[in-house]
């Protein structure tokens, strides 16, 4: 996060409370970092105004965007730091993020969730997963807790691919999950999932030894982390390989370790990362119920640019 100095934050212009605003301002005291506060607003009622001529429908948009902007600029007032703020009209929330992302060059973007009222669990709006699928720079999604010191980061990585890029990725997460460490005094944490035995093959091969298939997978997969995290100087105590799909294991591990933030990686359609693509994103990111930052590997071109 310390190379991170423009911020944008996705402002929610339902609610008094922005955590992601109050997240990115405990993150910019320790960086310098600027921040800039953005709401894209939009009125269906808008399109209904036909009696009006085009000149009254573009003084009644003026008129419900300077009203945000000023409901923005007082908002901002009761934080204690020097932020900018942008209110657009658009009717498409993740293309006017992305937009702005494009057009300013901004590092990072934040964005608040919501908790489910009657379930203990985050819902992630459509928004949520447009920028999680196209967003080609970081983006944290928050949750409505503080970072405490002494806290915990959970940094998933892909241990069972020789490939360059997951490998390049895997990388990528466990140096930022170093760098927030440092940055919030938080202990950082590694996890990894492998498959169990495939049930037909131990049904079809009778002297195929389920036992010691396991066995070797398990340890092909714990060697490869701690090679991994003997680069970084990650204790051994702070690794997690375990059996099971890679959305069981890391919710597991978030609960034990009760880890403030899980940073994951989104990659493409296989192996580990394939998880966070598409439809089965939810698999994964649903069942966290902590901050959740979403790294894209170098060179990833973003659908939306194309």
């Amino acid at each position: 996060m310390e190379s991170y100095q423009n911020i944008l934050v996705v402002i929610d212009g339902a609610t008094e409370q922005q955590k992601a605003l109050s997240r990115a301002c405990t993150l910019a005291k320790q960086t310098g970092a600027k921040i800039t506060a953005f709401l894209a607003i939009y009125d269906f009622s808008y399109d209904m105004t036909t009696m009006l001529s085009g000149d009254e429908r573009e003084s009644m948009r003026a008129m419900m965007v300077q009203g945000r902007e000023n409901w923005l600029k007082d908002l901002l007032e009761d934080y204690q730091y020097d932020i900018d703020y942008t209110v657009i009209w658009h009717n498409r929330p993740f293309e006017a993020i992305l937009n702005q992302v494009k057009e300013h060059n901004f590092d990072v973007v934040l964005k608040s969730t919501h908790e489910h009222p009657t379930l203990q669990s985050v819902i992630f709006t459509p928004t949520d997963w447009h920028l999680i699928r196209k967003c080609w720079v970081p983006l944290l999604l928050v949750k409505d807790h503080e970072w405490p010191k002494d806290g915990h980061i959970l940094a998933a990585i892909n241990g069972g691919s020789e490939e360059q890029e997951h490998q390049s990725l895997n990388t990528k997460i466990t140096e930022e999950a170093l760098n927030l460490g440092n940055l919030i005094q938080a202990d950082v944490h590694l996890v990894n999932s492998y498959p169990g035995t495939p049930v037909n093959i131990a049904i079809e091969i009778p002297e195929f030894d389920a036992s010691e298939y396991n066995d070797a997978m398990k340890n092909h997969h714990w060697e490869v982390m701690q090679e991994h995290a003997g680069k970084f100087n990650i204790d051994d105590k702070f690794l997690h390989v375990e059996e099971g799909l890679p959305e069981e294991v890391i919710e597991k591990v978030t609960e034990e370790i009760d880890a403030e933030l899980v940073i994951l990686g989104t990659i493409g359609r296989t192996g580990f990362s394939a998880l966070l693509i598409g439809n089965t994103a939810e698999h994964v990111i649903d069942r966290l119920n902590c901050d959740v930052l979403a790294l894209k590997p170098d060179g990833y071109q973003s659908p939306f640019l194309k």
